[in-house]
């Protein structure tokens, strides 16, 4: 998205008004060390209303003046100026993205919907000025022959096609018709947010704590814990991935597994309240209209202009030759699974709610590996560090903690001063590592302040969020060996973030599928032995982890990849299967069920994020016809990792130094797939992907 689609809505046209700045402390300039920073000790709800409407009229009036500009047009006067237009209302929003999602409230829900479809129109407003377009378009045809350097032409290129995709060739009716559509969705996105976040609140009580049979007692802990938060006595399992996914896994008690996965399979697919199939509904028909009325065949279509994939159909032809090999292997998890039932005389049929729970079973009997051996060894202090150690080795970046010198919106908010390998300074990188009520589930990277070396400079203010369940007083956090490979995979984000060294802020954003790519390959150096030599020691020994549990882990590294991938595979295709849909008239249960049964969806496994529930694609367009974007990353990943491989280690200097300058540092001032070629030397081979998840490679 540029800079003039971001944001604007109806105002007065005029500068920010002294007063309201100094009164205000959402628009005052973010001061104080490092750049400045933001003031998350003064935010709160009643500020952002006046925050919104001041910084919004100042947007206004800065592009009113560029597009009023009776000079003939260049890339002086018009698009340097749209580089630094809108910075006040970049920050407000950047802080209220973080409190609507790390920091939640009904006050918080209720700004979101009144603000998001405003934000939406002042975006069109923006996008939709025809004299601000003539201007742009002008030097769009001039741009080969007026000089411009190569960053200056792309910048130029991608503004214009931007726009253009957006809608500014409309007329005005159509104008008119696509600003609807932009904020009723807009709203639809609140509606869904909201409502998923309600059945995420929710929980299961478990008062006879027998039916916790074979949970760690760190799980047990973290449920006696919620409960208590709660009011409730006994134990509580909250509706979120990270609470549910032990019990599946380690509980023996049958049926409280099947409680917990109807409920956690069905948020957002209750009826009442919380339901959200209409909204989904609504989104997916307003997103073909939108689609048709700037003349493309579906959202999809739409959609995938600028991501590398470039097409629906390349999406999918990479997912279906993936398809068949996960499904297979579905198939031999399974009878592997049912063995270890008839072995052990229990007489089931293995439903998805045993999947988990059996495919521990069938590790532990296989590769003697018990998930529970693991984990001592991954100290969430203990990983952190390992995660900067290895950003250090390879990139040069250092990390000192100032926790408690500047300020952070939640008390167990860690902050980094970030340097690099010469001493500049990079920026600073906070992280919120724990779950509590109103803070969206999963994990993700986030960044306050981007990078540029357009005047005025910017360093970093990058940041990670994580749900790890908190321990109990003077306990260490342990965290499983998947949380530590998420750990190292959003601060792969980070490093990214850290990394970029541009000129021009509209060159930064990536393709969706390219942003996944840089966090999927800083997963790889968790298990290299240096890692785990000097980090992943037991929390009580001290010892490193044995190279014995090491090799165990390695061995069954492709082991349970069916589930894996199909529990993936099936949203990303489902995703983009419902956006190809002409007319966007659909209902989402029955599209789910005709979709996967159309594929051949192994009747043992669910989406790992089924269609009311799908974040992803209904809080807003982020990852819209765009899930497959994990895969198409994944790919790149697998193929960067066999060039660390082939140069005969993860720490290889010159490989790390190529990665880095080509691909990480560079933003979107080159094609990604050029950029891809440089590195590689060609474009990236599947087999390294099939061969990682331990699928038969092809030709």
């Amino acid at each position: 998205m540029t800079l003039a689609a971001q944001t604007a809505s109806p105002a007065p046209a005029a500068p920010a008004p002294a007063a309201a700045v100094a009164a205000n402390p959402l628009l005052a300039d973010w001061t104080g060390p490092y750049g400045g920073v933001p003031p998350w000790d003064k935010v709160t709800p009643a500020l952002f209303p006046q925050a919104m409407e001041v910084a919004i009229a100042e947007r206004r009036a800065e592009y009113r003046r560029i597009a009023d500009n009776r000079a003939a047009p260049t890339f002086a006067n018009t698009f340097v100026p749209m580089q630094n237009a809108g910075k006040r209302l970049g920050r407000v929003l950047a802080v209220f993205g973080v409190m609507t999602s790390n920091m939640n409230s009904p006050a918080y829900q209720a700004l979101d919907r009144e603000w998001s479809p405003k934000l939406s129109a002042a975006g069109d407003e923006i996008t939709f000025d025809p004299k601000l377009f003539a201007r742009i378009q002008a030097i769009y045809d001039a741009r080969t022959a007026s000089g411009l350097d190569a960053q200056q032409q792309r910048l130029v290129t991608r503004t214009y096609d931007s726009y253009v995709r957006q809608g500014a060739k409309l007329n005005a009716a159509q104008k008119a018709e696509m600003s609807r559509i932009n904020q009723a969705l807009a709203t639809e996105f609140s509606t869904f947010s909201e409502k998923l976040l309600a059945d995420e609140g929710t929980a299961i009580t478990v008062t006879d704590e027998a039916m916790l049979a074979g949970l760690p007692d760190s799980v047990k802990a973290t449920a006696k814990a919620a409960a208590q938060e709660r009011g409730q006595p006994g134990f509580a399992i909250v509706n979120t991935r990270s609470a549910v996914d032990p019990v599946l896994t380690f509980g023996t008690d049958r049926a409280l597994r099947e409680k917990v996965w109807r409920t956690f399979v069905n948020r957002g697919d209750n009826g009442g309240a919380t339901d959200t199939n209409a909204t989904i509904a609504r989104i997916v028909k307003l997103r073909a209209e939108r689609a048709k009325l700037l003349g493309f065949p579906t959202h999809a279509h739409w959609r995938m202009q600028d991501t590398m994939a470039k097409t629906p159909q390349a999406a999918t032809d990479l997912m279906m030759r993936v398809w068949p090999a996960a499904t297979a292997r579905v198939k031999q998890e399974v009878a592997d699974m049912q063995a270890i039932a008839a072995k052990e005389g229990t007489p089931i049929t293995i439903e998805p709610w045993d999947y988990r729970f059996y495919q521990e079973k069938v590790r532990k009997a296989r590769y003697d590996l018990d998930q529970t051996e693991l984990k001592p060894y991954f100290a969430l202090d203990n990983i952190i560090d390992a995660s900067y150690y290895a950003a250090n080795r390879l990139y040069g970046l250092n990390f000192k903690e100032i926790t408690g010198q500047v300020p952070v919106f939640e008390k167990n908010v860690r902050v980094f001063h970030v340097t690099d390998k010469n001493g500049k300074e990079v920026g600073l990188f906070y992280r919120d590592d724990f779950a509590r009520t109103g803070k969206r589930s999963g994990a993700w990277a986030t960044t306050y302040r981007s990078q540029r070396n357009l005047a005025p400079a910017q360093n970093v203010l990058s940041s990670n969020n994580n749900n790890f369940a908190s321990a109990a007083p003077g306990q260490p956090v342990l965290i499983s060996l998947d949380d530590a490979e998420t750990l190292f995979h959003e601060f792969g984000h980070a490093i990214h973030s850290m990394l970029q060294d541009v000129n021009y802020p509209g060159l930064t954003g990536t393709p969706r599928d390219f942003v996944e790519y840089p966090s999927q390959v800083n997963e790889h150096w968790l298990l290299t032995r240096d890692v785990l030599d000097k980090y992943a020691r037991h929390y009580q020994t001290k010892a490193p982890m044995p190279q014995a549990l090491l090799d165990k882990v390695i061995a069954a590294q492709t082991f349970n990849q069916g589930f894996a991938t199909v529990e993936y595979l099936s949203s990303a295709i489902v995703d983009m299967k419902l956006h190809t849909v002409a007319d966007g008239v659909v209902d989402a249960d029955a599209f789910e069920k005709a979709a996967l049964a159309e594929i051949g969806m192994p009747k043992e496994i669910v989406m790992r994020h089924r269609l009311p529930q799908f974040n992803h694609l209904f809080s807003s367009d982020a990852y819209s016809a765009g899930y497959y974007s994990y895969l198409w990353s994944e790919t790149m990943d697998a193929d960067t990792w066999a060039a660390f491989e082939e140069a005969g280690s993860p720490w290889d200097k010159a490989t790390a130094d190529r990665f880095a300058e080509v691909l990480l540092s560079t933003g979107n001032e080159t094609d990604r797939a050029e950029a891809y070629r440089a590195f590689r030397g060609r474009d990236p081979d599947v087999n390294a992907l099939l061969k990682v998840r331990g699928f038969p490679t092809t030709n």
